[in-house]
Order: C-alpha cells, then structure tokens, then sequence
C-alpha cells in the first residue's frame, strides 16, 4: 500500500491536511483531515442575555464575521417575533454583499489564481502579474468600505444590533460608496477577462448534489428561510425549522469537523450551489459573463465554483449599486431599532455566507437569555463533499506521480474555499 500525505493545506485559513491511501492503483482512502481544535464559542454563549450573542458568535470567524453577526440577529428576531424594517432589510443585504465582494476578491486572486498558474503564493504572482493583485486589493478595500459604512467596522460589526442598526449610514456616506462601486464596475470586467484567461482546471467529474437558500427574490444572500436542494434534476426543499434533517452531522474519527448529508448524499455549498438553484439571477451582464467563462449548469465540476465566485464577485457590485440607488431614491431614514421583548422560545435563521450556507439556531429563556446555541458553518457543511470530490479526482488520475495527484487534491480544497477554523465545533448530544 501507498499513502500520499499533505501535511498542511496552504492558502486556506485553518488547519488541515490530505491523506490518500492507495493499494496499486485501486484507491482504499481518501481523507480531509482537519485537525484545528474545537471552538467552544456554543457553551461560551449559554446563559449570556440576547444582546451578547451576535457579536461574541461573529468572533468565529474574521472574514465572515459581518454573516454570522446577521445571521445571529436573525435567529434572535425569529425567536422573538420581530419584525425589521424594509430598510434594515436593504442594509443588512448591503453589509453581507460587502462582506461577499471582499471575501471573493481575497480568493479569486490571491488564493485560487496562484493554483492556475503554477505560482506558489499571490506574493510570487505579483512579480509577473502585479495588475491582478492589485485588482484584488481594490476590490477588497472596496468590499471593507462597504461593511466600516454599514456595520460600523470593517470587521466583527458593530453597528448591526436586535432589531435594527445601532444608526443609519448618512446620506454622504452613501454616495461615497455609490462612487466607489460605479468605478468597481470597471474592474468587474476585468475580473471575467482574468477569470477566462486561466487554465482549464478539468480533471474531476461528478455528479454533485446542492444546497443553496432561495430566497424570496433569488438573489439575496439575507432574506429566506428555506433551503433548495438539486440533485441530478430534483429539487427538494428544507425549511428552516427542519434544518437538522440537512445537517444530520456525524463524527468521523479523522476530522475535528463533522460530516454532514442528505438523504445519504454529500452535498455542496457556496457560489456554484447559490447560481444552481437560482440560475434564473443569470441575466443580462451575468449570462454574458458566464457563456465567455464556460460555465454549464448544473456542473459537475467543483473546480467551476473559481468561475461561480468571480460571477457573483461582477453581482455582488450590480447588486450593491442597486440597493444605494434605491435608498438614495427613496431617501436614507435615521430609524431606531425594533423595539425588544424577550420571551422563551426558539429561533433559527439560515444565511448565505461567502462560502455557503449558514446556520443559527437558539432557544431562549423568558429572560432572553440562552438556553441552547447550535451554529453550522458552510465550510462543516462542505467537508464530505470536498472528500466525494477528492476521492473521484485521484480516481480519474491516469498518471499516479504523488506530486500530479497532491496539486489536484489541493486545488479541489482551495476550490472550495475552506475556512477550516469555523467549520470544528461541539458534538451535540442527543
């Protein structure tokens, strides 16, 4: 028997590895090994009052931090029967498009891109390709700006409470940041023609189950509280409350993340699932964009998330002028929060994260304060799946050279853009 091991996985935030265990040239095992240690920030929050837990629970993760503090307030909401404003809704949209558009500049160009391109880091990219990286930075700083305006700071927001904002951005922050996406849209065609100029990445074919949140409209990372899964042409729905028949998570001895399926079936999550179950948000610039990236739906390719990520980078800049426009028009309100009556029960809210979907889900005591906390991240959600995905890639490998087989396994990992850190949390018991 061989094993080929990657011991550190580069260029994704977290640790982990790769195990692959072949006898000749059958393959035996294949495993994501995540070893970061588990975070405790569940029990961390049991007994804390209500206005406590969006911003403990947004320190899981940095670059997501602005998803979980929404999709924390959300869960609040729901357990306490509010209702927020059309224009918190427009704001909380607005945050999480800034958060998506810093968050797919990062890995698009300084994590993925240096995989096509046979770089080792974005450091070394830049040498040659000092306008891609400097693409990236803009759009980054950009995607920032975004969330400092909206949520107070760029990171871990402040702004966002139960029920509202702390206070509404102000007329002129608005338009600067109209100003900076209307000059964003320049650079969002740059992105399809970098994005088109890489390699083809085509060496794993499956079939691929997906699971992405539909929302009212299609096109909305916030609003929703349903799950569509597609699989080989069908569809099936999970509602919010039922969201454990999704994430039926299990432990498996070689991974401090759980794996998750349904219906027995890995499934994935993230940019490639969001446009698969809501294709019909590829109009106009989008559609364009995606026959010169050549990019089919449904794929059975999980490299083509590179490509559903720079699609939605090009949205997530047409849909953030959209909602400025939109208050601009129909004039910014310096509106309070809802008002706040804690009560005892249960709320779950469902999100879609940079990577995925995202998942809390509280009960309460009559004194707002928390009894359970149950918080599921698109990167947990996804390890099967990374590992359905690596398996069939070492499979289609004709050529067994361990370095060949270690380059593909790494890019499928970073196709997915792991966060590895968040993805580790407490076994629950039943």
């Amino acid at each position: 028997m061989s094993v080929i091991t990657i011991d550190h996985l580069a260029r994704v935030e977290g640790h982990g590895g790769i195990t692959v265990e072949l006898q000749g040239d059958v393959v035996t095992d294949v495993r994501f090994d995540i070893f970061e240690g588990s975070r405790l920030l569940e029990p961390i929050v049991k007994g804390k009052h209500y206005d406590k837990i969006a911003p403990s629970l947004s320190r899981i993760c940095s670059i997501c931090s602005a998803a979980h503090t929404l999709t924390s307030l959300k869960a609040t909401e729901n357990a306490f029967g509010i209702r927020v404003s059309p224009q918190t809704e427009l704001l909380r949209e607005l945050l999480m498009r800034g958060e998506s558009i810093e968050s797919h500049a990062l890995h698009v160009f300084m994590l993925a891109a240096p995989d096509y391109l046979n770089y080792p880091s974005a450091i070394a990219m830049a040498a040659d390709k000092p306008a891609a990286v400097l693409l990236a930075l803009r759009m980054k700083k950009l995607g920032n700006l975004i969330q400092e305006t909206i949520g107070g700071r760029a990171v871990h927001p402040v702004n966002a409470v139960v029920g509202g904002f702390g206070k509404a951005p102000s007329l002129d922050q608005l338009i600067e940041l109209r100003s900076g996406l209307l000059q964003a849209q320049t650079d969002s065609d740059v992105v399809i023609d970098f994005m088109a100029s890489l390699p083809a990445a085509d060496f794993c074919r499956a079939d691929t189950t997906y699971a992405a949140l539909r929302s009212p409209n299609l096109d909305s990372y916030y609003n929703g509280d349903e799950v569509m899964v597609f699989a080989k042409g069908s569809r099936a729905i999970v509602q919010a409350d039922d969201y454990r028949s999704l994430t039926n998570e299990k432990a498996v001895p070689h991974s401090h993340a759980k794996h998750s399926t349904f219906r027995g079936s890995p499934f994935m999550v993230g940019s490639l699932a969001r446009l698969t179950v809501n294709p019909r948000r590829l109009t106009g610039k989008l559609a364009v964009a995606m026959k010169r990236l050549k990019l089919v739906l449904p794929a059975d390719n999980p490299m083509d998330n590179n490509k559903a990520q720079a699609l939605e980078l090009v949205n997530d800049v047409e849909r953030s002028l959209e909602i400025i426009e939109q208050l601009l028009r129909d004039g910014i309100k310096d509106e309070r929060s809802m008002p706040v009556h804690p009560r005892a029960g249960s709320g779950t809210a469902i999100t879609e994260a940079p990577r995925g979907l995202l998942i809390h889900s509280y009960v309460y005591d009559d004194r707002g304060c928390i009894v359970s906390a149950d918080v599921i991240t698109p990167t947990a959600l996804n390890a099967a799946s990374i590992e359905q995905h690596m398996r069939r890639a070492v499979e289609q490998c004709e050529d067994r050279d361990e370095a060949v087989i270690s380059r593909r396994l790494q890019m499928i990992a970073r196709a997915y853009d792991p966060c590895i850190s968040c993805s580790v949390h407490l076994v629950r018991k039943r």
